[in-house]
């Protein structure tokens, strides 16, 4: 069974983990959006504050994809993103995960983010660059590019060190053929038929061949970019 289109999250944990567990013992690391603190296990090294604005309830929207259960647990700070309750420059480290999508005004937190920082301080950061309507109504934007990145994190005083895409245009058009099947059946009324599945399973084949010699094709398409920005 082909593989192809199904490592978005398990690639963006994993550098997350690795990432994260870099950082240097006693830092005060700040995790912004921290939804259920799901990146806290990764931080035990550090001293860990979380943020979260706190109002997200699944079982109240119907529209769009959303996690059957969710519970923030005890959040340190609740409040917006982008105006954050800590005096300038009192964290070593910020992490960003999954959240830019979800923000009215992204280059806000960006701000924000610069003047929580120290000096050399770093940012933690993924988002995706292309997602389907998620947590709504809490969805504000498809998702961001490099171009975004390399714009507006300098425009901020964030140097960007490293800025790696997750998957590629084959991979991301994997993972939505894998969804066709439950998104036929919630909208269309229907699902795939046998010979469809075996078809999507072919095609499923073409694109892992095509994921294995690709030479770049994530400047069209990718799951997301995984960002590390240093304050200046």
């Amino acid at each position: 069974m082909t593989s192809v289109g199904t490592k978005n999250e398990s690639t963006r944990v994993a550098w997350l983990e690795r990432t994260l567990k870099e950082l240097p013992n006693g830092w005060r690391i700040l995790d912004a959006g921290a939804g259920q603190q799901q990146y806290r296990k990764f931080c035990g090294h550090l001293e860990y504050v979380s943020q979260d604005f706190g109002q997200y309830k699944p079982d109240q929207e119907k529209a769009g994809l959303h996690r059957g259960k969710w519970d923030y647990g005890k959040l340190d700070i609740v409040c917006d993103i982008a105006s954050i309750p800590e005096p300038d420059g009192s964290f070593d480290a910020i992490l960003c995960a999954e959240v830019f999508e979800h923000l009215p005004d992204p280059i806000a937190a960006v701000r924000e983010f610069s003047r929580l920082l120290r000096p050399e301080g770093v940012l933690i950061l993924t988002a995706p660059f292309c997602s389907l309507t998620h947590f709504a109504p809490y969805h504000y934007s498809t998702g961001f590019g490099k171009y975004w990145y390399e714009k507006h994190l300098p425009d901020h005083g964030l140097e960007v060190i490293e800025l790696a895409p997750n998957g590629n245009y084959f991979e991301y058009l994997a993972q939505e053929l894998r969804r066709v099947h439950s998104i036929a059946g919630r909208y269309a009324g229907s699902h795939l038929r046998r010979w469809e599945k075996l078809a999507s399973r072919l095609l499923l084949r073409c694109l892992e061949r095509f994921s294995h010699g690709d030479t770049g094709s994530d400047e069209l398409l990718c799951f997301g970019y995984h960002v590390r920005a240093r304050r200046l």
